[in-house]
């Protein structure tokens, strides 16, 4: 119980002082796991690193989990997950309670600064992605093909198809993906991983059944955060376009709702998933418990990750030896690349770009983040503050 409590308390900290998004958590959680507390080794840390990396789910979220699990079992995976999630999604909810309660130009300036940001953050997300997951001319294409397609027929099924399609491509044609070595197999029984594998699996194919013959606001919800969670490839701004198709064009939120609310995930820390807490609330239904929707939007977003972290870790050394599923991944990821560049132009762009300033912040925003690498947070204050004295030029 000793040991569960110190992974709770140090997840905590990390959930409280952890900004700049999952790249930035990984330097985060070497810093305090390997390095300070040296729960876990240089070797192990990349091997689990490695393997969350190449399977849906937002890769700092699972390995904290993965890493909770080997110094404290069950309990301390689950209080690590608690520890490094609470922090912002608290933040995201008490957001969402407040923020239709404060309109007037002042927060519509702040909200549309918040806007600006998802532009920023979002246009960062895409360049440094294309460069790591998109190194070659296979590779490329499958994401510039699935920008085509995404931007001609849209939708979530389109994007289950970008993936499809890239996975196929990536089978036949990025084969020669070298390995990463090393495996974590020990961390995880077969029996646990076969079990979290098929409850992964039959979590997706129910949940949709379940709304059908069921059909509303809930089961949509629970149903659209799972189906979300189990098809983000590549990082926590993939989530961006899924849950925004899902959500939008059903009348659960609006474009308006769902980007100021992305904005503000930039400003606090831990795992942008938490978005999903905002969304959930702001989504009740009057006279429906707003916590209790937050906290189904947030549970059902992180599970599919969580159980493919459980059921990879012993499929890591089979990935390893076999080219053509290694190819299989490397074609995904490259597919959600395309993903997210589909969605900096709709709806990022086409929702938070309405004159030639936001132009000159969102550029400026951008280049701060990737040449200087300013932080996020600091961003965030420039927009909010630009958009802002926008307002008051305007209306002196």
């Amino acid at each position: 119980m000793k040991q569960a409590w110190s992974v709770f308390l140090t997840s905590l900290h990390l959930g409280l002082t952890s900004f700049g998004g999952p790249i930035a958590h990984l330097g985060y959680f070497e810093h305090a796991y390997v390095k300070k507390k040296r729960w876990i080794s240089h070797e192990e840390y990349s091997h689990m690193v490695a393997l969350c990396q190449l399977l849906p789910g937002p890769t700092s979220s699972q390995v904290n989990f993965l890493i909770g699990l080997q110094k404290a079992g069950w309990l301390g995976a689950l209080l690590s997950w608690i520890g490094f999630t609470l922090p912002s999604a608290a933040i995201l909810y008490t957001f969402a309670i407040f923020s239709p309660q404060t309109h007037g130009p002042w927060m519509d300036a702040t909200l549309h600064g918040l806007k600006l940001v998802a532009v920023a953050i979002v246009a960062q997300a895409v360049w440094s992605m294309a460069a790591r997951l998109c190194p070659d001319r296979s590779r490329a294409g499958i994401a510039l093909a699935g920008i085509v397609v995404l931007l001609l027929i849209g939708g979530a099924f389109a994007q289950i198809m970008v993936i499809a399609l890239g996975a196929m491509a990536g089978w036949r044609l990025c084969r020669e993906v070298q390995p990463i070595p090393g495996t974590q197999s020990s961390l995880v029984k077969r029996r646990v991983a076969l079990i979290s594998c098929s409850l992964f699996f039959l979590l997706l194919a129910a949940l949709p059944a379940i709304n059908y013959i069921l059909p509303g606001g809930f089961t949509h919800l629970i149903d659209v955060s799972y189906r979300s969670g189990s098809l983000v490839f590549g990082g926590g701004h993939v989530v961006l376009p899924l849950l925004r198709d899902a959500m939008v064009p059903t009348g659960m939120i609006t474009d308006d709702i769902f980007l100021a609310g992305y904005g503000m995930a930039q400003a606090i820390p831990g795992p942008l998933f938490t978005l999903s807490a905002y969304l959930g609330a702001m989504a009740t239904p009057s006279g429906g418990s707003t916590l209790l929707w937050s906290v189904a939007a947030l549970v059902f977003i992180f599970l599919p990750g969580i159980l493919t972290a459980l059921a990879g870790i012993p499929l890591w050394q089979w990935l390893s030896k076999h080219p053509s599923a290694r190819g299989a991944l490397a074609g995904i990821n490259a597919a959600v690349v395309g993903i997210l560049g589909a969605a900096l132009y709709d709806p990022v762009l086409k929702t938070a770009i309405l004159e030639t300033t936001d132009v000159v912040i969102s550029v400026s925003s951008f280049f701060l983040l990737e040449r200087w690498k300013v932080s996020p947070i600091v961003i965030v204050a420039f927009c909010v503050m630009a958009s802002i004295g926008i307002k008051l030029l305007h209306s002196a």
